[in-house]
């Protein structure tokens, strides 16, 4: 049965995945409902449930940070945003993948396996947005991350990121959209 389960959720997987194939990081940024599809922090929770034994993670993966202090957001440039933005995602990815290697249940590994595709995707997006690079991009120094063994816990950190820190600077981006249709 449990076989069963990782298949359908494999299928389910790609399935869902293959609308946000051929988007153009510009799409992103001026298209809010795909942006808002695109997040699937809420059907991972829902796989979470169908997946025995999935919330406990069989090591720590690091939170990446998400809080933004609005007056030193404001005072960044768009390199640095985005800096921070990647910073948090590459945390994410890195941490995923290491978890993912030790991982001995098939369908958790299959919801990591998701989850680190998901962050991917965005961390591409991002990535190859047309803004020039500045040595000042990267993770907040401020902030000190923290560990969790509770995939729960990654999820909900990994929604905040999407929809505070990412949102925020897709929203600074909006004058990128004049034109594009």
């Amino acid at each position: 049965m449990d076989l069963n389960r990782a298949l359908l959720l494999l299928l389910y997987m790609a399935a869902s995945e293959v609308q946000d194939i051929q988007t153009r990081p510009i799409d992103f940024v001026c298209d809010y409902q795909a942006r808002r599809s695109m997040n699937k922090v809420e059907e991972m929770k829902s796989a979470m449930g169908e997946c025995d034994g999935s919330g406990l993670l069989p090591s720590a993966i690091p939170l990446p940070c998400v809080g933004i202090n609005m007056g030193a957001w404001r005072k960044k440039s768009l390199q640095q945003k985005r800096g921070q933005v990647l910073a948090a995602l590459k945390v994410l990815t890195e941490g995923l993948k290491m978890v993912r290697a030790k991982t001995q249940n098939g369908c958790q590994s299959t919801l990591l396996e998701r989850l680190e595709h998901s962050v991917t995707n965005y961390l591409h997006i991002v990535m190859n947005l047309d803004i020039l690079q500045d040595k000042g991009e990267g993770q907040d120094f401020a902030c000190q991350s923290r560990n969790t063994l509770n995939l729960d816990q990654v999820l909900m950190q990994y929604n905040k990121l999407l929809s505070g820190m990412l949102e925020m600077f897709m929203l600074e981006l909006k004058d990128m959209c004049q034109g594009e249709t």
